[in-house]
């Protein structure tokens, strides 16, 4: 059968910040506490490494001011996601320059119920875009493949 991969392609009118994207998701009920109760995120420094961290939710604060410091505006940085109240959520990558965020369901992705092969992106773009309109969204592009 194969595996299949979603994504949903932001673009921002301006280049934006991890705090303003987190700001505005977390005003719509997701949270970067993920449901083990940790916070993860990613820079993409200068050795091409994509390097994953891991910090208590107590450290909130810090992460987005360290993703969104001038020394790490030259690479891609990414936070997971997660909706409590859905029990889904996934990865939100900052590309070089800010204004192209993807988003990437990979946690407990929802599947339409007469098509469960599917992920039920018309969900994640109810869910993601009216708060990322707030932002500075410009625009979207969603798709799934299968490989």
């Amino acid at each position: 059968m194969g595996s299949r991969d979603a994504d949903i392609d932001f673009t921002f009118t301006c280049p934006t910040t991890v705090r303003a994207v987190l700001d505005a998701l977390t005003e719509v009920g997701w949270s970067v506490e993920t449901q083990v109760g940790c916070v993860t995120y990613m820079i993409n420094d200068a050795d091409d490494a994509y390097e994953w961290y891991e910090s208590t939710p107590d450290g909130i604060g810090e992460v987005p001011a360290l993703l969104d410091a001038p020394g790490n505006l030259p690479y891609a940085v990414a936070f997971n996601v997660y909706h409590p109240e859905a029990g889904t959520g996934g990865m939100l990558m900052f590309m070089p320059g800010r204004t192209d965020v993807s988003f990437v369901p990979s946690c407990d992705r929802r599947h339409i119920p007469a098509a469960p092969e599917f992920t039920d992106l018309a969900w994640y773009l109810h869910a993601l875009v009216p708060a990322l309109v707030r932002a500075g969204l410009e625009g979207y592009e969603a798709r799934e493949v299968r490989y």
